[in-house]
């Protein structure tokens, strides 16, 4: 995908017209057109403003990578969240100091779903704030 392509994909998705987002950039509205038919390339300034504005990185904006930010989560993220999490479950399941129920009767279907849902969002969240508050400021998107 194009710089111009992801331009114009993004504006769409922020429910932008080519005047709107010419507005918010202080350009004309052909060079917005100009950008998203890779007719003109976009100057570093305003890279800098549409990263901004969309909260992506300038490497997706220009098409070096396809993660919007430094901090998404990779396959091997992904991988380290399910062991962590079977893990849980497991630790939940074996009536330990972590288990589903104090009496050991099960807990039913849809609460039991709605826990590792719960705990498998919790480990996503705490894996992208450990990225946000580690990553050091030269990987970090600018």
């Amino acid at each position: 995908m194009t710089t111009g392509e992801r331009i114009s994909q993004l504006r769409k998705e922020h429910s932008m017209t080519q005047p709107m987002l010419a507005d918010k950039l202080s350009v004309s509205q052909s060079t917005v057109t100009s950008w998203e038919n890779d007719r003109r390339s976009v100057s570093n300034e305003d890279l800098l403003k549409l990263s901004s504005l969309f909260n992506v990185s300038t490497d997706y904006l220009l098409g070096n990578t396809n993660k919007r930010h430094y901090y998404d989560l990779t396959e091997k993220d992904e991988n380290s969240i399910q062991n962590q999490l079977e893990e849980m479950i497991d630790d939940l399941s074996q009536g330990g100091p972590l288990a589903f129920s104090k009496d050991d009767s099960e807990i039913d279907k849809e609460t039991r779903e709605l826990l590792i849902a719960s705990l498998e969002n919790s480990l996503r969240i705490a894996k992208i704030e450990a990225k946000k508050k580690f990553t050091p400021k030269k990987y970090r998107d600018k």
